[in-house]
């Protein structure tokens, strides 16, 4: 046997989820058949087979949180492993030691001949053993007769009530008989859901409740409790320590897009993006990229340890994107040296990526900015919190046509224009107030009129 234990399947994780088998026991795989999808706090990964062989079992669930190194699979690699007498012989079950000598198991005694079904859960529930003896329990539980139910005495003083029909044998305890008789609930009518057919109490209240009246619509009012894992677990951990370490600074645009929008219909139709998805995001990260030409300090990180601050050369461009696991922020390596169509194909890729949980680990470390676009949502603005390890971020209100004044002195008029407001948040011990406002006029400048990007 071949265990396969958990690898780290990105730089320094402690652990993962276990999200889907691809194989069951008894399956045959070859070397790099996949086996497994595993969450890690970062993405979904596929992890390829060893080892080629038979499947022999699956020791952890999907749902189930694994440690790094922890077997997840047992693999029969059809190789020898020993004769079985010998002592030496090890096996590689887990929770098994070195088997040493035979050993046999004694034999359950059963019945000669089959009994009816109710007659063999009745004679489970004896008295002359207590259950858990008979079913490895380890909690005793009380004999349950299998007498019919007789109908419900009147309690004294009072008048007799109704008889509650009967039925034929029925497994429950005392109590539960006890509460049946207390509703008037016919036992012999109710199908048991505990071990072996017994009634249980839960079966009892449940027979009690008024039926719901199927004109009304009915609604689950219990609260939902969901494990905080995976990329929750870290995006949350991740957004504590940024609003705790660095000192936030917002401040906000509202610019007239018309000509962006312009643009963006153009593109479209030019030979050089067909088959490419434009928008005008590819506009506003490129914006973005220009303005930190004259403002670098919005591409820096705050070093704790070594008390300096690190001005990074390249632009690794993270795009924040909302996925059903959550909210990842996968970034563009060297953003800054992509041209315009290479720049728009990557965004698309990117952001398709992170949607189906694809992205890998690498594309989720080393951003040094980041865009969020909560336009998308219909949203006007709002007060986005850093990546932590990152000095600047920029979220995107809605582009939608509002009323703006254009023109000057007499030419002066009110229009309706593509507008937006931005906000840029940043970590003021990096990038002062003349930095951080300097670099915001210049994204809203070029989106105004994408013609200056020629100065920058």
């Amino acid at each position: 046997m071949k265990q396969f234990l958990l690898p780290d399947p990105g730089e320094g994780l402690v652990e993962a989820d276990i999200v889907s088998w691809h194989v069951k026991p008894g399956d045959e795989v070859k070397i790099n058949d996949v086996l497994v999808e595993v969450e890690t706090s970062k993405s979904i990964v596929e992890l390829p087979s060893p080892y080629a062989g038979t499947i022999s079992k699956l020791l952890v669930n999907e749902g189930d949180t694994v440690d790094v190194g922890a077997p997840i699979v047992l693999i029969d690699d059809g190789e020898a492993d020993g004769s079985e007498e010998s002592p030496e012989r090890v096996s590689m079950l887990v929770g098994y030691g070195p088997r040493t000598g035979q050993s046999k198991r004694r034999s359950r005694r059963r019945s000669e001949t089959p009994a009816e079904p109710h007659a063999a859960i009745a004679e489970s529930f004896g008295t002359h053993l207590p259950v858990s003896h008979r079913h490895d329990h380890h909690e005793p539980l009380q004999p349950v007769a299998s007498e019919p139910v007789g109908p419900p005495l009147p309690q004294p003083g009072s008048p007799a009530a109704e008889p509650v029909p009967t039925g034929g044998p029925v497994l429950a305890k005392p109590p539960v008989r006890k509460l049946a008789k207390d509703l008037g609930i016919d036992l012999t009518a109710l199908t048991g859901t505990g071990q072996g057919g017994v009634i249980t109490r839960e079966d009892v209240q449940a027979a009690a409740k008024p039926a719901p009246d199927a004109r009304i619509p009915q609604r689950d009012t219990a609260d939902e409790r969901v494990p905080i894992k995976g990329v929750r677990k870290v995006t949350a951990e991740a957004m504590v320590r940024s609003a705790f370490t660095a000192p936030h600074v917002t401040e906000w645009i509202t610019c007239d897009v018309s000509a962006t929008m312009e643009l963006v219909e153009k593109l479209k139709l030019h030979k050089d993006l067909a088959g490419i998805r434009v928008s005008p995001l590819v506009i506003i990260a490129r914006a973005c990229l220009l303005a930190i030409r004259r403002s670098p300090s919005l591409n820096a990180s705050w070093d704790e340890a070594t008390q300096e601050i690190v001005y990074h050369r390249a632009v690794h461009l993270g795009i924040a994107a909302a996925t059903p696991r959550g909210l990842v922020v996968p970034n563009i390596k060297n953003a800054d040296r992509m041209g315009l169509s290479e720049l728009a194909g990557s965004l698309v890729e990117l952001i398709n990526t992170a949607r189906e949980g694809r992205s890998q680990p690498a594309e989720l470390a080393g951003g040094t900015f980041t865009i969020t676009n909560v336009g998308v949502f219909g949203v006007d603005a709002g007060t986005p919190i850093l990546n932590p390890g990152e000095s600047g971020i920029l979220a995107v209100g809605a582009i939608s046509r509002r009323p703006w004044v254009v023109g000057t002195g007499d030419r002066e008029r009110i229009e309706p224009r593509w507008v937006t407001t931005l906000a840029v948040s940043f970590d003021h011990r990096i990038v002062d107030g003349e930095q951080g406002s300097r670099f915001l006029a210049d994204v809203a400048g070029i989106l105004s009129d994408p013609a200056t990007a020629l100065l920058f």
